[in-house]
């Protein structure tokens, strides 16, 4: 199950300025050794320390492999690779400085028209198989967090028992301001701020900072 809490855009300007968005709560972080205990409780034969000393292996072999240039695909979860931000030279060579565009990782200077080409580098997980964001759409179940659960409990009262002297049942019935907030009306507001950049049914996930 996954929780949701409530987001209200207070960015002044914004097309997005007073509207509510679901954000994911996260309960807790797994790292490898929770996740080798945790798969060890899955009648499975192999020991909690075994498991764990696999996946650490796994984890230098991924890390191995892309900086090599290589994608490590792991089924129905993510595809790993090394993308790279480009620093966007306007010559491959300048007769000025005798200088070519060169595969190194540093910046250009303010006067300068080529030198190294790549920004920085960064690690990218894609999501695959049974993990792509139409499949997720089908297989996870949400819920609101209490927090969250309360506030549009609060926000129907307020606007039923507001609308009282006229007017007002309208909003508290079929367009509760609680159940539009948490509903239809930010299904859209958490893919277009969620970060998803994935395209043609993969979602695509930004490892760096």
């Amino acid at each position: 199950m996954i929780e949701l809490y409530l987001s209200k855009n207070q960015v002044e300007g914004s097309a997005a300025y007073g509207k509510y968005y679901p954000r994911v709560s996260y309960k807790q972080t797994m790292n490898i050794h929770d996740m080798a205990k945790h798969m060890a409780e899955h009648n499975t034969p192999f020991s909690e320390g075994t498991i764990e000393g696999i996946l650490r292996d796994f984890v230098r072999c991924t890390r191995e492999q892309t900086l090599m240039g290589n994608t490590v695909k792991v089924d129905d979860l993510a595809i790993f690779k090394v993308s790279c931000i480009g620093n966007g030279s306007t010559l491959l060579y300048d007769p000025d400085t005798d200088k070519t565009i060169s595969a190194s990782i540093g910046s250009i200077g303010r006067n300068d028209k080529t030198g190294p080409a790549v920004q920085s580098l960064k690690l990218l997980a894609q999501a695959t198989g049974e993990y792509t964001r139409d499949e997720l759409n089908k297989v996870a179940k949400l819920a609101w967090t209490d927090k969250a659960a309360a506030e549009i409990a609060a926000a129907k009262a307020a606007a039923i028992g507001g609308g009282s002297n006229g007017g007002g049942s309208n909003n508290g019935g079929e367009n509760g301001s609680g159940e539009n907030t948490g509903g239809e009306n930010n299904g859209g507001g958490s893919d277009n701020n969620g970060g998803n950049n994935g395209g043609s049914g993969s979602t695509s996930f930004d490892t760096g900072s």
